[in-house]
Order: C-alpha cells, then structure tokens, then sequence
C-alpha cells in the first residue's frame, strides 16, 4: 500500500513539473502560427492589390473565397482561407480567429476596390484570444509587409490602417520585427 502511495506521489510530481511546460510551449507554437498568419495575410493583401490594381483590401473578407460557384472578385479575391479571412467559423463578426489569436484588419484612407480611390495602407494587428493562456505577444503588420512582434503583449495605440507604429508598435525594447 505505501508503495502504491510513493509511485502516485511521483507521478504527481511529475505532472506538476511537465504541465507548466506543456502549456509554455502551446503557447509559443501558438505564438509561431500568429506570425505566420500575419505574413499569410500580408502577402495576400499584396496579391490582391496587385491582381486587381485597385490598392489594398477593405476588409479581411475581401480576401476570402466566394460564395460558391462564383468567381474571384475584389469583394471575394480567394486569396485566403474562410478561416483566415474572417469567414468561418463565426462569419459577419469581421475579424479572423486562428489558433489561439484574433487578427483585426484596418484597412487605411480609400475605397476599397476602386482604382480612382485605393487604400494605400492597412494593418492587421493580433492578438492572443486569452493572455498568458493562448499567447503572450501581440503581432502587427502592415503594408511593408514586416511582421512586428511585441513581447509585452501591450498594444498602445488606436486601429488607424496606416501603419503598426500607429497602431502602437514602435520599434526598440520589447516591440522588434521577426
């Protein structure tokens, strides 16, 4: 009987030590897939513009497929997946909730799809869904196209679309590009 009690003991021990651990590095893969959908996103944003000359898309759903049986267009470029872009699995909420993190998009000045008009910027800033649960830093990327990570987690400013040094990700301390 003692002994079972010194083996459950152990396995307890155990389990404390490999929890935490476990948790940092969902964490930190979560944290790895945020940036890569930043990038995901940025380089899709420069294919649309590209594509349909008419600057940067007006939303993430532009971005997204269409409706089926219908062909790419600016409204629905088919550039990312219903996930990425916003569309699933909750649609109409606008912003793209992918592993553990939540990608706002703002577009900048302009119309979006209008070629008299284009939006000459955006950001799309995430950030974890829980803190210190689902991530700790907080990711922003813009028309540059360089993915800014902040380790702090803090986002200070307000969504402009014009670029992620407004939206509060200003380069040096704990705020660099990866």
């Amino acid at each position: 009987m003692i002994e079972l009690l010194i083996v459950v003991a152990i396995i307890l021990i155990i389990a404390a030590i490999a929890v935490p651990n476990l948790l940092r590095s969902r964490m930190a893969a979560n944290e790895s897939s945020a940036a890569g959908a930043e990038r995901t996103i940025g380089t899709a944003n420069v294919s649309y513009s590209t594509a349909y000359n008419a600057g940067y898309a007006g939303a993430l759903s532009d971005l997204g497929p269409p409706a089926p049986g219908d062909p790419a267009a600016t409204s629905s470029a088919d550039l990312l997946d219903s996930v990425l872009s916003g569309l699933a699995p909750v649609p109409a909420v606008g912003d793209a909730i992918k592993s553990g993190y939540v990608f706002t998009y703002t577009p900048g000045l302009g119309t979006a799809g209008d070629p008299a008009d284009p939006i000459g910027s955006f950001t799309v800033v995430g950030t974890p869904v829980t803190p210190l649960s689902t991530g700790q830093s907080t990711f922003c990327i813009d028309q540059t196209n360089v993915v800014i990570r902040d380790t702090d987690g803090v986002i200070v400013g307000a969504a402009t679309g014009d670029n992620c040094a407004g939206e509060g990700f200003v380069i040096g301390g704990t705020i660099n590009p990866i």
